[in-house]
């Protein structure tokens, strides 16, 4: 129960990398985008979306690169999960990058390595076999029926610098005579960053010849340069004359595009939410304005009917008050007895 709950617990995490693994995909496509910059293979997870998405391209591309690399046809091949079961609750538990099962039960890991780490990498490699060798372990069955592993590293670093040898390949042998052990199993490393030289004589040709490289030297030049401006042409010949490669490009493309897609959608809504708001803010604006316009016109009108209506009524008493003095006046020399043409005489005054 405890183990299964413990699953249960890492079944749970799996899903929120791969939520975080696709936002980091997001950041890594705008931020080159935004930079006019191809993606770079090397970048972990580019590479484990070229080769593990549920596309024809992908699939293609992981079945001619593992080929490339084994030296033997893959006729299909199946991604997997990628995190090993550990034996024991307190074993370590181990992700892999590409993990994948083919030719009816071989399997393979295939690791992309950007720098040395911290840890050893041809011990981890090690750990790494035992492990997909432990997977397969079922009870009934004979050893003779355990298929064959192999453990991939594609490394942007030096680990042997005594040896220019690409790609160095280990497995079980007698330490004086050399006789191999057991096939059930290979390591195989790329140092990279050992082709440079290599790269370079190719771009001072006046033309470009890959035609004479081992296949899987194509792929890890492909790898390791396809982000570079000085290299574009060169990784245009190997897409453009190696079908695995070709496969491969259409796969990265694919993730570029995608992300456009989604910008332009993005910034499609962005423009009619924008227009929508402008349109929003002017209705409002002008409802605004048209409100303090109308108290102001409200204003000057209750205003000048004020002064309209004032000046009429002032005129009213004006004239009220002015008819109340003459009558006054009239009473008063009516009663002093003056004649009337004296009265006459002085209301015209």
């Amino acid at each position: 129960m405890l183990f299964a709950g413990f699953c249960l617990i890492e079944g749970m995490n799996n899903l929120l990398k791969r939520y975080q693994f696709s936002r980091e995909l997001k950041k890594l496509a705008q931020e080159n985008l935004a930079q006019g910059k191809p993606l770079c293979i090397m970048d972990d997870i580019v590479f484990k979306t070229m080769l593990t998405s549920d596309t024809i391209e992908s699939r293609h591309a992981l079945r001619h690169l593992l080929s490339a690399c084994i030296r033997r046809e893959v006729s299909n091949v199946q991604v997997t999960n990628n995190e090993l079961i550990p034996a024991h609750l307190d074993a370590k538990f181990s992700r892999l990058d590409v993990h994948v099962i083919f030719n009816d039960g071989e399997a393979a890991d295939l690791e992309m390595q950007i720098d040395k780490s911290g840890d050893s990498i041809p011990d981890r490699a090690a750990l790494y076999t035992a492990m997909l060798q432990a997977t397969q372990s079922r009870k009934g069955h004979a050893y003779g029926e355990i298929k064959r592993v192999y453990q991939i590293f594609f490394l942007n670093c030096i680990l042997y610098p005594h040896s220019t040898k690409l790609p160095r390949r280990y497995f079980y042998m007698e330490e004086e005579e050399h006789d191999r052990l057991t096939d059930i199993n290979e390591i195989i490393f790329y140092e990279m960053p050992k082709l440079e030289q290599k790269v370079q004589n190719i771009l001072t040709q006046k033309r470009i010849n890959v035609r004479n490289l081992p296949e899987d030297e194509k792929w890890c030049i492909y790898m390791k340069y396809r982000h570079e401006e000085q290299a574009a042409k060169l990784i245009e010949k190997l897409y453009g004359t190696e079908e695995g490669i070709m496969w491969a490009e259409k796969a990265v493309a694919g993730i570029d595009r995608d992300y456009l897609k989604a910008v332009r959608k993005m910034g499609e809504l962005k423009n009619r939410m924008d227009r929508a708001q402008m349109i929003y803010d002017a209705k409002r604006e002008g409802r605004a304005a048209g409100h303090a316009e109308g108290l102001q016109e409200g204003r000057a009108e209750g205003l000048q009917e004020g002064r309209t209506e004032g000046h009429a009524e002032g005129r009213q008493e004006g004239l009220q008050e002015g008819q109340h003095e003459e009558r006054q006046r009239l009473l008063e020399m009516l009663e002093l007895g003056l004649p009337v043409e004296e009265i006459k005489r002085r209301l015209e005054e």
